[in-house]
């Protein structure tokens, strides 16, 4: 995966310290109900779609380059997913970075599925009872996005304790509804 300019000229001061940073993923359904896939090139695994925002841009039209950087897939967002803060990843070159994950639902509208970069090896199209090998991450994601519920969301320690909602609107879950992976990309 490729790091963005403007991440590694803030690593030039901060050094490895933690960065949070904004991630995207897309779950692209085509007209047939299946889902698009890419294998990266990194860890040579079959994944959902994904990125970081740049600056400035809105995360919806980062779900919808990613898709077309990757895919050659063009997209529309249609709702979002789920919203989670992921747990702290350490990279092998000691960078350390926190991810949260806006996963967006997109419909495929054109473009024929195929590696655009350097970041997947293959990309295709899977039917949703056909998906090869996936990590939890993407594998929650897909099934929160063919379900038809609100935005998924993991609900405060306080909402909890005080069994309301805290004036929060969306489903709240718990791991076993949304994951929470090591790595998202």
């Amino acid at each position: 995966m490729t790091t963005p300019d403007f991440i590694r000229a803030i690593r030039a001061s901060a050094g490895h310290q933690l960065l949070l940073l904004p991630g995207v993923t897309a779950i692209v359904l085509d007209d047939r109900g299946r889902v698009l896939l890419g294998r990266r090139s990194d860890t040579g695994r079959w994944s959902v779609i994904g990125g970081i925002a740049e600056p400035g841009e809105q995360p919806a039209e980062t779900a919808v380059r990613e898709v077309y950087e990757e895919t050659a897939v063009r997209c529309v967002p249609e709702r979002v997913v789920l919203v989670q803060m992921l747990a702290p990843i350490t990279y092998p070159n000691g960078d350390v970075c926190q991810f949260q994950d806006i996963t967006f639902r997109c419909r495929a509208t054109g473009g024929e599925a195929r590696a655009n970069d350097h970041e997947s090896l293959e990309v295709a199209w899977f039917e949703v009872d056909a998906l090869p090998p996936l990590e939890r991450f993407a594998l929650d994601r897909i099934h929160q996005a063919l379900r038809d519920e609100p935005t998924w969301f993991e609900v405060p320690a306080a909402s909890e304790a005080s069994g309301g909602d805290a004036g929060i609107a969306g489903s709240g879950g718990s791991e076993e509804s949304a994951g929470s992976p090591a790595s998202p990309r």
